[in-house]
């Protein structure tokens, strides 16, 4: 059609990006008002600074003929207990199967990490903040498992870089859907909020082969403007966010001296220690309790 308006006897390449960027111009109005809440910070997204807990997860909205990449932010937080982790969506009765099923394989992975040489006394409820229709899929399990390691390690994550992708029992990171838009959704508001040089987006390694960006994201690849990690495991992913290793797991049970995984053992630790106090605490109270009252 628009090689016709232009009155060319062939369809060349710039016909085919006009025709894609008008198609995109019919169809993006809630795109934009989506970003416009994100730039006006009615919806939270930060797109720099480091925060313990907090992570950028990454959605898509299918609107038919159009989709469209959108950040979240998923937060974590995490106490003595014994619930172990609490999905508040589930909770709510916003989860998805699919969703639950990613929350059970986080934890999964978690125990058999931490719960093997001990067991473990925590509790952690993670959420999708400002969320309040259902959310399905497990494309960001490793997302929130990232989260789940901040928050108990109490190291920060680099608000500038969003991820995407589920993750196994084991720890593998695996491919997901919507990568391009994911993508593209997210450096549009980086760009909106200017560009550092320091943002970006992890994906799994399996999703490279999909990849299939804008021109615009392309160049500020190029330009060192932007930058796309690909990762095949949690433990690649969480050294891009932190820049600290996860360390070497010793003998003992313990692993590298300050690395993620030592900080959440020790974190854990420590509340298997007070839970365990406070308990017997508890019960020597009610003991002199009972032994005041026969006395009386």
């Amino acid at each position: 059609f628009w090689a016709k308006k232009r009155k060319k006897k062939l369809v060349s390449a710039k016909d085919v990006f006009y025709a894609i960027d008008k198609h995109i111009a019919r169809h993006d109005l809630v795109e934009e008002k989506i970003q416009d809440s994100i730039l006006e910070n009615t919806l939270n997204v930060d797109v720099k600074g480091f925060k313990v807990g907090q992570v950028n997860g990454l959605a898509v909205y299918d609107l038919g003929d159009y989709s469209f990449g959108k950040p979240s932010r998923i937060t974590v937080n995490t106490f003595i207990g014994s619930k172990g982790i609490i999905n508040i969506e589930r909770e709510a009765k916003l989860s998805g199967r699919i969703h639950d099923k990613g929350m059970l394989v986080l934890s999964g992975y978690f125990s058999q990490k931490f719960g093997a040489d001990m067991p473990l006394s925590f509790a952690a409820s993670i959420t999708f903040e400002q969320s309040y229709g259902t959310i399905d899929g497990d494309s960001a399990s490793s997302t929130e498992l990232y989260g789940l390691l901040s928050s108990l390690s109490e190291i920060p994550i680099n608000q500038g870089i969003a991820v995407t992708g589920s993750v196994n029992q084991k720890g593998e990171v695996q491919a997901i859907g919507g990568v391009n838009e994911k993508i593209e959704g997210f450096f549009r508001i980086c760009k909106a909020r200017k560009l550092t040089g320091e943002q970006g987006v992890i994906i799994p390694k399996a999703n490279v082969q999909n990849l299939m960006l804008n021109e615009e994201v392309i160049q500020a690849v190029k330009d060192k403007k932007f930058t796309i990690w690909s990762v095949d495991h949690i433990e690649d992913g969480i050294r891009i966010l932190t820049g600290i290793g996860c360390g070497q797991k010793h003998k003992d049970g313990s692993y590298t001296e300050d690395s993620i995984f030592e900080k959440v053992r020790l974190r854990l630790v420590e509340f298997a220690r007070l839970s365990r106090t406070f308990n017997k605490n508890l019960l020597n109270d009610k003991k002199t309790e009972e032994k005041n009252e026969e006395e009386e």
